[in-house]
């Protein structure tokens, strides 16, 4: 499909890509972090925890991907981005083959630079968001698809691999599925079938495996974005429609590509424009259904279209290419070099725009550095012994986690649990990171009101406060409250006092460690404590059976002793 001259350009396009990521490190987002460590989870014969607060849906073939990258260790999540930026490089070069098999050469070029030059798009590739290989999956389907219509199989296995990452596709498959329908076989039209069904029956199966709900992924959605009280409703839907898609094609792009439109509809019949109505239509349909139920409306819902509008932008831009020579052809290239003009002009106003993305790139690389400097710090290490590590809100939980190598129970929010933990950590000193992780949507702003008093650990925004501390042979808590205090005190006086008098002279007999362990087993406490560490209430006891030992020891020597001897 593509000839030797463009497979160099695709080639090099991908060097490129490969060298920007070695030199630019950028991590993934929030989604993107949790199926990573829900994949390590796997690996380990544990349960994903798709249920927990503010959870993203989980997304089956990504879920798969996450498991086997999380092979290569600490460097998965990175390896997850570089696969997300040559996802790019292949929606690119897809755009380029699908637009040149629609319109032509010059109409396809202009459409992959629209796409590839997306802020929106690059941004999800250097966040590792689902959203990237699944539209390159799309639109090599709509690629191969246009090269050979109603070819079935291989543009139907594409689709149904994107309905593995984002259920926009299962509508795209149940189209096509109807396109292929007119002269096929029972049998052909079944195994078309098969697969279109493939993809939800393969998520509800993972929902129904991991959680006992087989629609969980859209029960949980719903109700996340009524928590977090996101905009949902399908009354939001015709004005977020307009809003969004031009947000996410760009405004000078959208327009042109309503224009493509009208021009391409003037020259060609539908049948021809058959895979961009296509995207377009499943698009709108899919975001309708969206508000319909009850999920929340965002502009990554509406990259299908947005994909479109390029490809006919691309048209409405150089179509005037694939004219005979004539005033028709001029005039129309007058008006591309005015629409050309226009778009430079955009980007000069929005200039601004590009610094915003150098800034972010930064921004989620001092993130990435300043957190893994702050869970690795050894007062963070010491406390985490004790304890779990909490956050103000969900957003950096799986980032922790992953670079801790931590179970569910060692990393949470006090979003849905107010206990600091043994290590709390909270974001101060920087606006930004406070609107970025100090807050979220649904989640209290007392989370991260910092107590009295210095916290122990600062590491750039992130400061910590350990609430209990290492010591050589064990731990001290500090994150009891009064009351908490008052009532362990209470209980462990009595329990001393018991474990006191059931040894009583028995302790002058024995060794130091003898009377450790009695003390142990009196007071129901396991050998040791995590870590290798004796427990603080063992040795208190153990200290003072070595008190009364010494004084028995100091009786048995007196010259009373020796005389009722």
């Amino acid at each position: 499909m593509t000839r030797a001259p463009e497979r160099w350009a695709f080639g090099a396009l991908a060097v490129a890509a490969g060298a920007l990521w070695a030199l630019v490190p950028t991590y993934p987002d929030y989604d993107a972090y949790q199926h990573l460590v829900w994949g390590r989870d796997l690996l380990h014969g544990a349960t994903p925890g798709f249920e927990t607060f503010a959870a993203p849906t989980q997304h089956p073939l990504y879920l798969a991907l996450a498991a086997l990258l999380s092979l290569a260790g600490q460097d998965a999540d990175r390896l997850l981005v570089l696969a997300t930026v040559l996802s790019l490089v292949a929606l690119t070069a897809g755009t380029y083959v699908l637009g040149r098999g629609l319109f032509g050469p010059w109409p396809g070029a202009a459409a992959a630079l629209f796409v590839g030059s997306s802020f929106a798009f690059l941004l999800y590739a250097v966040r590792a968001f689902v959203d990237v290989p699944f539209l390159a999956l799309v639109v090599w389907a709509a690629a191969l698809e246009v090269a050979r219509p109603r070819r079935g199989l291989a543009p139907m296995a594409l689709l149904a691999l994107a309905g593995l990452l984002r259920p926009e596709a299962w509508v795209l498959a149940g189209l096509y599925w109807l396109w292929c329908l007119p002269g096929r076989a029972t049998r052909p039209r079944l195994a078309l079938l098969v697969l279109v069904l493939a993809s939800p029956v393969i998520w509800a199966l993972v929902d129904l495996a991991v959680t006992g709900d087989p629609l969980f992924s859209l029960h949980s959605t719903s109700s996340l974005a009524e928590a977090l009280g996101r905009e949902r409703g399908l009354r939001t839907v015709p004005s977020a429609f307009v809003t969004f898609l031009a947000d996410v094609a760009r405004p000078p792009v959208a327009a042109a590509g309503v224009v493509g439109l009208v021009l391409a509809l003037r020259r060609f019949r539908p049948e021809r424009l058959a895979v961009p109505l296509a995207l377009l239509g499943a698009g709108a349909l899919a975001f309708a259904g969206t508000g319909l139920a009850g999920l929340a409306i965002l502009p990554r819902y509406l990259t299908v279209p947005a994909i479109a509008l390029c490809l006919l932008a691309g048209y409405a831009v150089l179509g005037f290419t694939t004219l005979a020579p004539g005033p028709a052809r001029e005039r129309w290239r007058r008006a591309a070099i005015g629409a050309l003009l226009v778009g430079l002009a955009f980007l000069a106003v929005k200039a601004a725009s590009f610094e915003r993305l150098r800034a972010e790139l930064r921004f989620i690389e001092r993130t990435h550095e300043q957190l893994s400097a702050l869970v690795a710090d050894p007062r963070v290490r010491a406390g985490l012994r004790c304890g779990s590590l909490t956050f103000p809100t969900y957003r950096l939980v799986p980032d922790a986690r992953w670079i801790l190598d931590a179970g569910a129970g060692r990393v949470r929010s006090r979003a849905v649990d107010s206990d600091p933990g043994a290590v709390a950590v909270y974001v101060a000193g920087d606006a930004k990171f406070e609107r970025r992780f100090g807050r979220a949507d649904g989640v209290s702003r007392a989370t991260n009101r910092l107590p009295a008093g210095p916290p122990d650990v600062r590491h750039g925004p992130f400061v910590a406060y350990v609430r209990c501390t290492a010591t050589g042979l064990g731990f001290a808590s500090r994150a009891l409250t009064d009351r908490q205090r008052e009532r362990g005190r209470r209980g462990q006086d009595e329990r001393d006092e018991s474990a006191v008098a059931r040894t009583g002279a028995q302790g002058g007999g024995r060794g130091a460690g003898g009377r450790r362990r009695e003390a142990r087993r009196l007071l129901g406490d396991p050998p040791q404590d995590r870590g290798g560490k004796r427990g603080w209430a063992a040795r208190l006891v153990a200290h003072r059976l070595d008190q009364r030992a010494a004084r028995g020891r100091e009786a048995a020597a007196s010259p009373e002793a020796a005389e009722d001897r």
